[in-house]
């Protein structure tokens, strides 16, 4: 249960510190752009996220549930009072008559005030509160799980954001370039150096640019509405976040003990090993209660009025010689076997059989459910290797890229290079800046699936760092 207490208690503390914050979130929004860090964007999303928020009332219903399972130990109580009337009542025999009186009756009205109390008892009670007390554990689990899917969303979509606003900034670059070879174009023109087709060319080369920098920006506005609306701020929240470090030193990576670790704390497989321990539980109670006698105790108490007339003051006359209160009541102890549950085909042996089977089916589930986890663990693993091989080739073809286009952009001034070589120079390293950056997100974004994966706390795998299996106790 450590990835479910850790979860919990730090989806605690994150929704203590943004409520804490929400007043100078909505002050610093007032002032311009909300300035975030990672950590806080993932508060604010804890706080405000719906989803979660019902998973939270659903932990709170079941630990309510597992706290109060005593109660059942609680005997019933009754009270109650009838009045009675005869529509007929029966004549009143005098002794040493031969005929009832005329006009004695017996009384047309009887009140009667009962108590009762009655438990019920069988050992399958236990288990029916360590059954609740599973799944108390089962919903801590499934928060825990929702707190750690909305974290991993959260912080997705802050690196997709920071990587698009990168690569806005190198369109901006690349702008700012082009619009310095339109400059020397038109001085070389103005020169009798270069046609005005290359002054031409470079004029077009530099407005091209301005449509895919505008399509690029209104995706990044439409990415940040998204981003508020995730948050549970509101749509036209302006954001300014932190950026986060995307270095990537080598970092080994043992897929074998991840393997381990990850059958363990996977997410998905601790809340199926929960299913099944409390699908094991409902069992033991249902044989507890077929296979065990019950205990039944009992106990009342009635006091009949059984005056003559209304009109007599006699309510309360004669109680302690009980002339017009009847006073009875009973204690009872009985020992009860249902023996339905020695019939093989009865319904409740036919009942006990079935969950027998989702059991099993739910063993069958886990199995395969940390099969694919060892193929997702080994993915993972791949994918970031390969992802760091892939950046530290780009990085090398960025640096070339970049001493290639300064190169050819000075023999360009001097008028040794036409503008369609400082274009394609421009370009390429353009391009080994986008795929350079898209290699660096990616790798945090495979770290933090990787995390996930794992059940271990987000951060736990840092860049450069080495994987410490003793991090999340």
């Amino acid at each position: 249960m450590k990835f479910t207490w850790r979860r919990a208690g730090a989806s605690i503390a994150a929704l203590s510190l943004a409520l804490l914050c929400a007043p100078l979130f909505a002050q610093a929004r007032d002032e311009g752009p909300l300035r975030l860090s990672l950590a806080e964007a993932v508060d604010i999303a804890i706080a405000n996220n719906l989803g979660l928020e019902s998973a939270r009332i659903s932990a709170s219903m079941a630990r309510r549930a597992s706290d109060l399972s005593w109660n059942q130990f609680i005997p019933s109580l009754d009270l109650s009072g009838t009045a009675s009337r005869l529509n007929n009542p029966p004549a009143i025999n005098i002794p040493g008559t031969a005929t009832p009186l005329p006009g004695a009756r017996s009384p047309q009205w009887a009140m009667t005030g009962t108590f009762s109390t009655a438990l019920n008892l069988n050992v399958s009670m236990f288990e029916d509160m360590r059954r609740l007390r599973l799944e108390y554990e089962r919903g801590l689990i499934s928060y825990a799980t929702a707190t750690a899917q909305l974290e991993r969303d959260t912080r997705k979509a802050f690196h997709n954001i920071l990587y698009l606003q990168e690569n806005i900034a190198l369109l901006h670059g690349s702008f700012e370039n082009a619009s310095r070879q339109a400059q020397i174009s038109q001085a070389n023109f103005n020169a009798g150096l270069a046609p005005e087709l290359t002054l031409l060319q470079a004029q077009v080369a530099r407005e091209n640019l301005r449509p895919i920098i505008d399509q690029a920006e209104s995706g990044l506005r439409l990415l940040i509405m998204q981003f508020a609306v995730f948050l549970g701020l509101p749509y036209d929240t302006e954001f300014e976040l932190e950026p986060v470090p995307t270095a990537m030193a080598p970092m080994e990576l043992d897929a074998a003990a991840l393997i381990a670790r990850a059958a363990a704390a996977q997410p998905g497989a601790q809340a199926t090993r929960q299913d099944i321990l409390v699908l094991e539980s409902r069992l033991r109670a249902g044989r507890l209660r077929l296979y065990t006698p019950s205990l039944a105790l009992n106990w009342s108490l009635n006091s009949t009025y059984a005056g003559n007339r209304w009109e007599e003051n006699s309510w309360f006359d004669g109680i302690a010689d009980n002339d017009n209160w009847n006073r009875g009541g009973s204690l009872s102890i009985t020992l009860a076997f249902r023996l339905n549950g020695l019939l093989p085909f009865g319904l409740e042996r036919q009942g006990l059989a079935a969950l027998a089977d989702q059991i099993s089916l739910a063993r069958i589930g886990l199995a395969q459910m940390i099969r694919g986890t060892e193929i997702e663990i080994h993915n993972l693993v791949l994918t970031l290797e390969r992802t760091r091989l892939t950046a530290g080739a780009l990085a090398q073809t960025a640096a070339l890229a970049q001493r290639s286009f300064e190169l050819t952009e000075q023999a360009h001034r001097a008028g040794l290079a036409d503008l369609f070589q400082v274009q394609n120079a421009e370009q390429s390293l353009r391009q080994a800046q986008v795929q350079l950056h898209e290699q660096h997100y990616n790798y945090l974004n495979g770290l933090i699936d990787l995390e996930y994966a794992l059940g271990v706390p987000f951060g736990t795998l840092i860049l450069g760092g080495d994987f410490n299996e003793g991090s999340d106790d």
